[in-house]
């Protein structure tokens, strides 16, 4: 791993720790850990357990090498922003602490385990909430289709089903890493009637479907929601099709930076999970591109189900003004 941090954490961490971080990062990166709420309470976790392990002679010490660790696991992945979500709660609540005048090494070690131990509670309980919340706009005989994997999306129609109402899911394959295979088992494993249908049947499909459920990776100020390749063009097809569109997201899917006017970055992906190097010599010589995310606009959406109630998307700016005060207006991220 080629992060700069890890040079300087090397002072301050044994092998075992430091091989645990970096691991950690590249589970990330590679997509061995997928999903931005499991990317985020994995990356609070690291954060964690690596930080207990550090050898720090003064507060000082500790609190940048805290901002060390947050700023190797945030630079894994450019999009989805409930990672440098999770790394804001965590550090600034520590660092206010410290500024305070609390600068006793275990005692910062202590809060550094409440405020990543609380970060991922408040998630795990994020996704109960949005769940119920989801599930009671779904009726008895809806035909829904979805997108990528989404622990949300799953949980809010597995809730639809077990509260009694009998639906069936079109679930897309959603290349080229086909996540939509791991959606589509876990709602069969529930017992859910599912489809799976390749990307572009969306819009064959389109026509028997009622209602459109995904997840999202990010959300804007202005309320446009980034999430797996796809999307936006499933939703553009729902929109034509008249059919409702509703996506999950916890609030700490929502990006605070994107109120200074700051774009979300889409990561773009190694081109050879598109094809193989084999399969590309044949063909010729031609380029290959594999945005892992893309931007649907606000107008495409009907409505967001976050923890805290039921948006529209153009209420996207008062969540982040509610939930991110110490980010407005903007100030450096905590590990910069």
């Amino acid at each position: 791993m080629s992060d700069p941090s890890i040079n300087f954490l090397s002072n301050y961490l044994e092998k075992s720790a430091l091989d645990k971080l970096i691991t950690a990062c590249n589970d990330i990166k590679s997509m061995r850990v997928r999903g931005a709420g499991r990317i985020a309470r994995y990356a609070a976790k690291t954060l964690r357990d690596v930080c207990s392990e550090l050898k720090c002679s003064t507060g000082e010490e500790y609190i940048e090498a805290v901002k060390c660790v947050a700023r190797c696991l945030v630079n894994t992945r450019p999009t989805a922003v409930s990672l440098p979500n999770a790394m804001r709660f965590i550090l600034n609540r520590l660092i206010e602490d410290y500024k305070r005048g609390i600068d006793d090494i275990e005692s910062l070690k202590d809060l550094t385990s409440k405020y990543s131990d609380g970060f991922i509670e408040n998630s795990v309980k994020a996704v109960e909430t949005i769940a119920e919340l989801g599930s009671r706009r779904i009726k008895d005989g809806d035909v829904i289709m979805t997108h990528c994997h989404s622990t949300v999306a799953v949980n809010i129609i597995r809730k639809a089903w077990e509260s009694g109402k009998h639906v069936e899911v079109f679930v897309r394959e959603t290349r080229p890493r086909f996540q939509g295979h791991i959606t589509a088992k876990a709602l069969a494993s529930a017992g859910i009637p599912v489809t799976l249908i390749v990307d572009s049947a969306a819009r064959y499909f389109m026509k028997t479907v009622d209602l459109v459920v995904i997840g999202a990776d990010t959300v804007a100020v202005n309320g446009a929601v980034i999430n797996k390749i796809g999307t936006s063009e499933l939703a553009l097809v729902a929109k034509e099709s008249r059919v409702n569109v509703m996506v999950g997201a916890e609030t700490y899917k929502f990006d605070p930076k994107t109120i200074s006017g700051e774009l979300v970055k889409i990561e773009e992906r190694d081109w050879r999970e598109v094809i193989s190097e084999e399969k590309l010599k044949s063909i010729g010589n031609i380029k290959v591109r594999n945005p892992a995310f893309d931007v649907t606009p606000p107008q495409y959406i009907d409505v967001i189900v976050t923890e805290r109630g039921v948006i529209p998307p153009q209420a996207a700016f008062l969540i982040i003004q509610s939930e991110f005060r110490m980010s407005l207006p903007y100030v450096k991220d905590p590990w910069e």
